[in-house]
């Protein structure tokens, strides 16, 4: 595989405007009230009067073993050779849920079909709107204070390490750094 691709989040940029999960919505024409493929969590450290708060943008973690992939009875997810990126093949999604229930990071969401089915939702990176390599996602491309970023994950690990970041746990590696 060539290098793998991922999201670095410098949390000391995030001020949590939301501008990214609004672009992914609106570039991806998500129905307001269904799914959301770009979240921005909140977390408090610290003691009253000392506390810090930090502003995390998630999707897919797009992670190098993703259980997610391994658990889909219908090999409706893969993980693209040229990058790394894990995408789903909407043909072959059967909605059964159980790449939910794999994910350690709770990211498969699902549409409802207009025959009553479901089928899995997930970031993509913007392929899906012909993204084309060297490009960036609308959420990156989208933030006013330039918080998120994506490319190569040595390129990731490298701006992460500079503001004393580092990769995100988890048993399937997730592609994603944070600061």
């Amino acid at each position: 595989m060539a290098e793998q691709y991922g999201f670095y989040v410098d949390t000391s940029r995030c001020i949590k405007c939301w501008a990214c999960v609004v672009a992914c919505k609106q570039w991806h024409e998500i129905e307001a009230g269904t799914v959301s493929r770009r979240n921005v969590t909140e977390t408090d450290e610290g003691t009253f009067p000392d506390v810090k708060r930090k502003f995390e943008s998630l999707s897919c973690m797009h992670c190098e073993n993703p259980l997610c992939m391994a658990n889909c009875p219908q090999g409706a997810i893969s993980k693209r050779e040229e990058d790394g990126v894990v995408v789903v093949d909407e043909e072959l999604c059967i909605g059964c849920k159980t790449c939910a229930s794999a994910c350690p990071f709770e990211v498969p969401q699902y549409v409802e079909l207009e025959d009553g089915g479901f089928r899995m939702d997930k970031c993509d990176t913007c392929l899906s709107l012909g993204r084309e390599d060297g490009e960036m996602p609308h959420c990156v491309l989208t933030c006013p204070v330039q918080a998120l970023h994506f490319g190569p994950l040595s390129e990731m690990e490298a701006a992460a390490k500079k503001k004393g970041g580092a990769r995100m746990e988890g048993e399937t590696t997730p592609s994603v750094y944070v600061s």
